[in-house]
């Protein structure tokens, strides 16, 4: 008997897009499914860090949000202490 070899089953990835702009700044975001939530992270551009944490959520639109505040909220910090 022969073994053979059989194809790789096929494995599709569901990715949502998001376009935010938070303080004038242009940020893609991107939502897989990881087991029962969503992840958002940081579309990865060529030259981009990937040391960014992800953020989580039960929906894609929750997940993105989540990040969404995030990004928010620091660009807030940053103006207010740059300002003082």
């Amino acid at each position: 008997m022969v073994p053979r070899t059989l194809p790789a089953p096929e494995h599709y990835v569901i990715v949502h897009r998001y376009e935010e702009t938070i303080c004038g700044r242009a940020y893609q975001i991107e939502v897989t499914a990881v087991s029962n939530r969503w992840r958002a992270q940081l579309r990865r551009l060529p030259g981009m860090p990937t040391a960014m944490m992800p953020f989580y959520g039960q929906t894609p639109d929750e997940a993105a949000l989540q990040l969404t505040k995030w990004l928010t909220l620091t660009h807030r910090r940053l103006a207010a202490s740059s300002s003082t």
